[in-house]
């Protein structure tokens, strides 16, 4: 089995809607998908509806927290909660609190740049997301391809949206609260990409220990941002811990380069993930 449980559509920072991304995982030659966008379960039914003959999936979404990094600083951690009840009352106003923050944040970033001359138009740029749904930088990066200004997300990133003049805050759900969430609401908790020095600041080893002992229940080692030294060192830490491994492409569509199931999890893996989980199972097209 082809499984890849890390995916992002329309309903967050993708391209692809979620019926789109479906029938694309299909034609990749998944056998099973994880839709799992940025605070919002919002492409939940969507995707079902659309699910292809034999393609399993796996409802989830990827939730951005602020977690100690192990050196004295706090850093923000990303979050794969998987098969939980979106309607468990405390999650639905966590989330509800993100996505405002996130679009009032956006909001804010291109008006900064407009006011500095970018050609820019922050009303457009909302009245382009679909409503109530997670904005994230991605989508203030595809205004300025279309303006001209750079040639691709990458590098909007890297010369605007990374830190400097640009750059604004959030206030991210404390990690250990966000485990706790989820496993009220039944799902399952995975620490996504959690090594990948290249995306910044990375969290110790010790501190996946203390989150493993409040519930964390998995760490994706296979990621396009690991290499095979930090695989070996994170399955490693899995194995000794206990957690689940899983692997997954972290695809966007257009927005980044990488495939649907350019990284993949095992079947004995989703299977003993389904079976922690109580809030939500995986459907079957």
């Amino acid at each position: 089995m082809v499984i890849d449980l890390h995916t992002h559509s329309s309903e967050s920072d993708g391209t692809d809607s979620p019926a789109e991304l479906v029938k694309a995982a299909a034609l990749a030659g998944l056998d099973a998908v994880a839709i799992t966008d940025h605070d919002t379960a919002a492409g939940w039914a969507e995707a079902a509806a659309a699910l292809p003959p034999g393609l399993r999936l796996v409802r989830g979404a990827e939730l951005s927290c602020a977690c100690p990094d192990g050196r004295g600083r706090t850093i923000t951690v990303h979050l794969l909660a998987y098969l939980y009840d979106p309607t468990h009352a405390a999650l639905m106003v966590e989330q509800s609190r993100l996505r405002s923050e996130r679009r009032e944040r956006l909001q804010k970033m291109a008006e900064m740049m407009q006011a500095d001359g970018f050609p820019i138009d922050p009303v457009e740029l909302m009245e382009r997301l679909p409503f109530d749904a997670p904005a994230g930088r991605p989508h203030l990066a595809q205004a300025l391809i279309r303006a001209g200004v750079v040639s691709s997300v990458d590098e909007a990133f890297a010369t605007y949206l990374t830190g400097g003049r640009y750059y604004v805050g959030r206030t991210d759900t404390p990690v250990e609260r966000a485990i706790e969430m989820i496993a009220e609401a039944g799902g399952v908790t995975v620490l996504a990409h959690p090594f990948a020095r290249s995306r910044g600041p990375i969290v110790t080893a010790d501190v996946v220990r203390d989150l493993a002992a409040a519930g964390l229940g998995g760490v994706e080692v296979d990621h396009p941002d690991h290499d095979a030294a930090t695989r070996t060192s994170l399955r490693s830490l899995a194995g000794e811990l206990g957690l689940l491994v899983t692997g997954s492409s972290d695809y966007h569509g257009t927005n980044k380069t990488v495939r649907l199931g350019a990284e993949t999890t095992s079947p004995e893996m989703l299977d003993a993930l389904a079976a922690r989980a109580t809030g939500g199972k995986i459907l079957v097209g």
